[in-house]
């Protein structure tokens, strides 16, 4: 075998393995560590004990299987293109090949660890708690019926269906605070009335300090 020949295999191999990994759902790869690739790629780090008793979490190792097949793709591409159609020595040629493939491994670790795994990473229950969330009617609540409610949540317009507490009309274009949220639906009150009871309580509050 000569090193054409090596470096062809390392770049089918790796250009393969790429391939699977970025394509194929639900992909398990049992390594020294654990990688999952539901969807797009991520690698769960720390022991399965850990993760049983709630201490393992989502991580990013530098080293697993997507980069290293992008190191083995690159790092075979490189060399034999240099191997056949250059006169470079052997030793540069291999530093070279090692070199591109480093540098396409790290690449493809900051996408992993920054765009797919940053979302699922940072979610916060909180930030989607319904409670409080300040609205306004795109589709008017008729008496004992369903309105559309429009807000804003985590940086992103949303839509769900809303009623009043008490069953009450309201118009469209009204600002409405949600109460409670349950199956899909948003309890709403109107702002103004909201704002009308913090007023009067904060004026009896001082009424009574007086």
């Amino acid at each position: 075998m000569t090193w054409a020949d090596f470096y062809l295999i390392c770049f089918a191999v790796g250009f393969t393995f790429s391939i699977l990994s970025f394509v194929l759902g639900g992909l398990h790869w049992h390594l020294p560590f654990h990688f999952h690739a539901h969807g797009g790629p991520l690698v769960h780090t720390g022991s399965h004990a850990a993760a049983g008793h709630g201490g393992g979490h989502h991580a990013v190792s530098p080293i697993n299987p997507v980069t290293m097949a992008a190191f083995l793709a690159w790092f075979g591409g490189m060399g034999y293109l240099l191997t056949r159609y250059s006169g470079m020595a052997f030793v540069a040629a291999l530093g070279l090949s090692v070199f591109a493939g480093l540098v396409a491994a790290a690449i493809v670790f900051l996408f992993v660890a920054r765009v797919l795994t940053s979302d699922e990473q940072h979610l916060d229950p909180a930030d989607f708690d319904m409670v409080g969330v300040l609205g306004r009617l795109s589709v008017p609540i008729r008496e004992g019926g369903t309105g559309e409610l429009i807000y804003s949540q985590a940086g992103t317009r949303r839509v769900c269906g809303a009623r009043t507490e008490n069953g009450s009309a309201v118009s469209k274009g009204a600002e409405v605070v949600v109460k409670r949220y349950e199956k899909g639906i948003a309890y709403v009150q109107l702002w103004s009335e909201l704002a009308g009871e913090d007023e009067v309580h904060t004026a009896a509050e001082s009424g009574g300090a007086q």
